[in-house]
């Protein structure tokens, strides 16, 4: 492939977003020697200067077909951009703190085109399966909402004596209180699939949705309390004086 010099030396020093720059220290197959260099990372582009602010970069790496790996034998700080096959380089380099070591490596093992293909591939898989839990979802509610729809009559008669505990009548009044609680709660999850099912022609609401509602109806109580608060303070303000009238008047017709 065919590098024109001159747009890469444009493109390295243009106002396109870097993913990374820094100071490292380098060192290649051919000059044994590190040598600190100013690298800049643009996509998969690896560019690298004698100085900050130069106009034309020294060199660049193309950051395709390689890995990156921690440099065990070499100086504290060290990792490898190593390019496989026949006759292919590596390239030596050294930051200055473990931190930026590990950001260093992290931003190269990120910037070839290989890894964005399998992070799509990755987006796409996690896509499927959030679909796939969305339409058994929407299954499970249909298949709720039409078990919470209406019910014919049981056929068969009652025995008027086996009527439900109730502690009026000598019953437990927590078994009273959790067979009422039983039934609420069960025509509770009727009345929210019944109004955001399949059969009633609504999406399910998010939870977004659900607590936009349920706040709002939080708001208006919290409202609704404050101002009964204020109209009881106000009155026991008012009860108040009244008594401190009376007695003042009673105090007067004493003293009279």
């Amino acid at each position: 492939m065919k590098i024109n010099e001159k747009n890469l030396a444009a493109f390295a020093t243009s106002a396109t977003p870097v993913d990374r720059e820094g100071w490292l220290v380098k060192r290649g197959e051919v000059n044994k020697y590190y040598q600190k260099r100013w690298f800049v990372l643009k996509g998969n582009l690896l560019f690298y200067f004698e100085k900050r602010g130069d106009k034309e970069p020294v060199g660049v790496i193309i950051l395709e077909g390689c890995t990156i790996e921690l440099a065990e034998n070499e100086e504290q700080f060290g990792f490898k951009i190593v390019f496989h096959g026949s006759g292919n380089r590596s390239y030596l380099l050294g930051a200055e703190s473990q931190e930026s070591m590990e950001a260093w490596m992290k931003a190269l093992a990120c910037a070839s085109y290989d890894y964005l293909k399998v992070l799509v591939a990755d987006l796409q898989r996690q896509l499927e399966e959030a679909e796939e839990q969305y339409a058994l979802g929407v299954t499970n509610a249909g298949d709720m909402n039409a078990a919470c729809g209406p019910q014919a009559p049981p056929r068969h008669r009652h025995n008027p004596f086996n009527k439900p505990v109730d502690p009026a009548d000598g019953g437990s009044y927590g078994e009273c209180r959790s067979s009422m609680l039983a039934r609420s709660m069960g025509q509770r999850m009727c009345n929210v699939y019944e109004s955001n099912g399949l059969m009633g022609q609504k999406r399910l609401r998010n939870f977004r949705a659900l607590h936009k509602e349920y706040g709002l109806r939080i708001i208006n109580d919290r409202s609704s309390w404050k101002v009964m608060e204020d109209v009881q303070k106000s009155c026991e303000i008012k009860v108040k004086e009244s008594t401190e009238k009376v007695a003042e008047n009673e105090n007067l017709l004493i003293a009279l």
